[in-house]
């Protein structure tokens, strides 16, 4: 480990560059390269942080970013220091994204649900310098723990800086996105240029992109599955253009579909199927739309088979992790595997998967177990700026030889395709958004009135999950669970993760070595619904 991110081993780094998938061309040679190639096509368009309309071409999203790279730099922002970076969706997060990797230092992606209490650990535990944001809240609750916190709409009245330092090395880290959050607040996961790069240029190829490529980009922009699967930065390197859009809603979205001429679209299921319902009713032509990508949770099949006749696109499943692995359907895959799978890696070589039993022992196709993984875009580690800091959870997440447990449940087919069936992680998967139990548990159990509480999973027709909390009262202290609500939404968190029930019992199960026993309290929701 060295300065908190542990290394490919050699053997491993040197295969993977020798197979060409690790190339040493860093994101701001992507750029230059783009800009050269395609420069006066339009790379991004969207509102912008000021309200009007924002159209960059390649030539202008180059040059705005190495002028903010300039003045970042004049601030003494330099290579590898780690910078918080909180914005929706809007061009300027590319301007800053790119402007960060010109100059070597490390953007940590918040998201724009992300409150202070958030955002507060993530500038802590990455050791972060500077705050660049488009809320003012959380700008005001962090005041001070930084020396930067600045308004990303403020950034184009900086002064450059002078000349910029030489760009950062591919094997550099480039970007540190963040874990679910399994057992409590993110983890931080460092990417490399050469590997993250690698999974944007093979997504690219995998889903066709080419500079005719509209993608609508209404998942928050910072999200793995929309920065790189493929997402923004495959748009971009196929030199197609990236259409922002503020939310997902038919409203917002099938309007921009139709005006842009959008042919690629990426959602999570419970939005997939939002679409599904407005469309027979919209007076939008949504006729350009030619690939609806789902992904970030399970897909059911029932609503995978409605998703070609009822949007009039192909459908690709796309099952990933922020950590590394992702499997995406093929258009050549038979339409049953594309309906009832998450398709399978992408790297049919190198990526490395396991699929066992609770010893570790390999299990047959069609067998459910815990995913393992390892390969030339997963981590060896989650990263730490204080030595040691990282290794006790590495040591329970990573196996000796290096595979990543991911924490999922599934099944392998005998193509190599993988069905998820679950988690066997502590976790709630609310419609892609992942919400670590063992955190809201802390947060309700700081309230007077609570003596003891456990949040669990409950399924949801729509979200797939929704989370409930059981709650065990002081006798002195009554309490409703909307006051619980509240105390949560006071504390700080993002709104996805405030339970959406509250249930008041007596005393919570425990197993036989006295841990709560979460089995019984989801088998407990079971007869009661």
């Amino acid at each position: 480990m060295s300065h908190g991110f542990t290394a490919w081993p050699e053997e491993f780094a040197s295969r993977y560059r020798e197979r060409g998938y690790w190339t040493g061309e860093a994101f701001p040679a992507l750029l230059d390269r783009v800009a050269a190639e395609h420069g006066a096509r339009e790379a991004v368009v969207g509102t912008g942080l000021d309200g009007s309309p924002l159209r960059l071409t390649y030539t202008e999203l180059r040059d705005r970013a190495l002028r903010l790279a300039s003045a970042l730099h004049g601030l003494g922002i330099g290579a590898g220091e780690r910078v918080v970076v909180q914005c929706g969706n809007h061009p300027e997060f590319a301007v800053v994204v790119f402007a960060l990797f010109r100059i070597g230092a490390v953007p940590v992606f918040a998201l724009p649900a992300h409150r202070h209490a958030e955002i507060g650990h993530f500038l802590a535990a990455s050791g972060a310098v500077a705050y660049l944001h488009a809320d003012e809240e959380n700008a005001a609750a962090v005041a001070g723990r930084v020396p930067h916190v600045r308004d990303i709409a403020s950034l184009a009245g900086l002064p450059p800086g002078g000349p910029l330092p030489e760009p950062p090395a591919a094997s550099a880290v480039a970007l540190f996105q963040l874990s679910g959050g399994s057992t409590g607040l993110p983890k931080l996961i460092p990417r490399t240029h050469d590997d993250y790069a690698y999974s944007v240029r093979a997504s690219a190829e995998i889903c066709g992109l080419s500079p005719e490529t509209v993608y609508l980009c209404v998942l928050p922009a910072a999200h793995n599955f929309a920065l790189s699967s493929p997402g923004i930065l495959g748009v971009l390197h196929a030199g197609g253009t990236v259409v922002l859009a503020p939310d997902g809603s038919p409203d917002t979205a099938f309007p921009l579909i139709a005006a842009e001429r959008v042919t690629m679209a990426a959602l999570v299921p419970p939005l997939a199927q939002v679409w599904l319902r407005a469309a027979p009713a919209s007076d939008a032509d949504l006729s350009t739309l030619d690939l609806v990508q789902v992904g970030g949770a399970r897909l059911a099949p029932p609503v995978a088979e409605r998703i070609t006749p009822g949007l009039g696109a192909r459908l690709q499943q796309v099952f990933g992790m922020a950590e590394g692995l992702v499997c995406y359907t093929r258009d050549e895959d038979p339409r049953e595997l594309v309906h009832t799978t998450q398709g399978r890696p992408i790297c049919d070589a190198d990526d490395e998967v396991r699929v066992v039993d609770d010893a570790d022992r390999d299990v047959p196709p069609g067998t459910e177990g815990h995913l393992l993984t390892r390969g030339p875009y997963t981590i060896r580690g989650y990263w730490s700026p204080r030595y040691g800091d990282a290794d006790a959870h590495n040591r329970a997440a990573f196996t000796a030889d290096g595979f990543y447990r991911t924490g999922d449940l599934v099944r392998r087919t005998e193509s190599g395709h993988l069905v998820v069936t679950g988690r066997a992680k502590d976790q709630i998967n609310r419609g892609g958004e992942k919400i670590a139990a063992a955190e809201v548990e802390q947060v309700l159990l700081a309230h007077e009135a609570v003596a003891d509480a456990a949040v669990v999973s409950i399924p949801d027709e729509h979200l797939g999950e929704r989370s409930c909390a059981y709650v065990v009262a002081r006798e002195a202290a009554p309490v409703k669970g909307s006051a619980l609500r509240a105390h949560v939404r006071r504390a700080g968190l993002a709104a996805f993760k405030i339970p959406d029930k509250v249930v008041f019992v007596a005393a919570l199960p425990r197993t036989a070595v006295g841990k709560v026993d979460k089995k019984a309290l989801r088998d407990r929701h079971r007869k009661d619904s």
